[in-house]
């Protein structure tokens, strides 16, 4: 084992803060005053983080084979050194890609789909709403001022989107994944529109129905327990938001998730796409382990697309991509924001756990959700994986439009209306 524990030592030193280990039998090999504190009880772990593999380490914390003392944030400086290369390189491989084609198309059915929303989604309401904003907006905030809180960077994303769909009163509004409502109410609320929300999550769904029924909403805004694919296309909407969403698509059915929406958006409509993206050109996990574990612990189903690839499939679907934005950094300091918020409360994350998912199974699903958020929050600042807001619309074919010949959409072609005034001024 010298050889084992001389390389490690060697990438532990160049590592930005101090780690000690304690190896299986007791030795330890590291100062005591380290930042970061890692216990092995078997030594093929050790093998596993000299190799670089960061995820199977964390799956190896999840499931009690390692021990972890220190902050998230040391944690993942530390992660980040012991990697081998970059995460994102892909395998471009012909087969590869059939591959991961096949597997995409087979695991995302209406059924597989529900399932899996359901695992994540539906872990605990109480639980999320520990370390999410009140709202539980539970996607990137847009920190439009350095200074905002969580909770004000999350309103100032709501109505950033609303702004660029160029919502008015009356108009019908669908919001594709609605999450807790927190988008659907403030289009609501704010701006006077029809809303129609959809989500898989019985949570999500009676949580919302409840927030509707409290602010006298019934009469402008419907929540549905439905899959996208089955939602009625006779009466398309004015303008359209999926926020977080089309990460649960799936490569495979991209095509028919676009060629959806392009079906239910009135034309000359908008549409607006918020998601996680690759940092890759080729779909594919992250590499280390750190796909694989996302997979098995978080989101199930997960897929990334690199955003020309959401570009190309949103424009053979037949919209026009009319303005992108990346929020990247953005999100890292949300996930930090979230990551921060859970760890200064693991006692009462644990306590409401233990609730509805056993001791046993609270520890596990709280260590997981620990490297989880702070794991992103690094790959984020990394640009590993990136955030981009695609707005798009479905041309009407009319040559005149606001003044500019060929418009063919209510877009203006121009961002001035995004950022006119502000969110305290309106």
């Amino acid at each position: 084992m010298e050889p084992l524990l001389k390389k490690i030592e060697a990438q532990l030193a160049g590592l930005p803060v101090t780690v000690t280990l304690q190896l299986p039998g007791g030795r330890r090999v590291g100062p005591a005053d380290a930042g970061v504190r890692l216990g092995f009880s078997d030594w093929s772990g050790l093998a596993t983080l000299a190799a670089g593999q960061i995820g199977q380490v964390a799956q190896d914390y999840v499931e009690k084979r390692v021990a972890i003392e220190g902050s998230m944030r040391d944690l993942m400086a530390a992660a980040a050194g012991l990697l081998p290369g970059s995460p994102v390189a892909s395998d471009t491989r012909w087969w590869t890609q059939m591959l991961r084609r096949a597997r995409s198309l087979a695991s995302h059915s209406p059924h597989r789909d529900a399932e899996q929303i359901q695992f994540h989604y539906d872990v605990s309401d109480d639980f999320y709403a520990l370390w999410l904003d009140p709202r539980r907006v539970y996607s990137c905030a847009y920190y439009r001022d350095v200074d905002m809180s969580l909770a004000q960077a999350q309103e100032a994303k709501l109505d950033h989107i609303c702004r660029k769909l160029m919502l008015r009163p009356g108009e019908r509004f669908l919001d594709i994944g609605a999450g807790w409502g927190g988008l659907l109410l403030w289009a609501a609320e704010h701006y006077g529109v029809r809303a129609t929300g959809i989500t898989l999550s019985k949570n999500q769904h009676a949580h919302v129905q409840r927030l509707i029924e409290k602010k006298g909403l019934r009469e402008r805004v419907q929540m549905h327990l439905v899959d996208y694919r089955k939602l009625d296309e006779s009466m398309p909407y004015d303008k359209i938001a999926s926020v977080g969403m089309f990460e649960h698509v799936g490569q495979a059915n991209m095509p028919a998730y676009f060629g959806k929406i392009m079906r239910l958006l009135k034309p000359g409509g908008l549409v607006m796409n918020h998601g996680i993206t690759a940092g890759s050109l080729q779909p594919g996990q992250l590499g280390a382990g750190m796909g694989s574990f996302i997979e098995r612990y978080i989101f199930p189903g997960g897929e990334l697309l690199h955003v020309s690839h959401v570009h190309k499939d949103l424009a053979l679907a037949g919209l026009e991509m009319v303005d992108t934005e990346n929020l990247r950094p953005h999100y890292a300091r949300t996930l930090w924001a979230w990551s921060d918020g859970l760890e200064a409360r693991l006692d009462e994350a644990r306590a409401v756990l233990e609730r509805t998912h056993g001791a046993a199974r609270a520890g596990a699903v709280l260590r997981a959700y620990r490297l989880y958020l702070s794991g992103c929050a690094m790959s984020f600042e990394r640009g590993w994986i990136s955030l981009h807001q695609v707005l798009a619309t479905r041309p009407d074919g009319r040559m005149e439009t606001g003044g500019l010949r060929g418009a063919q959409s209510a877009y203006p072609f121009k961002r001035d209306y995004i950022y006119a005034g502000s969110l305290e001024n309106r």
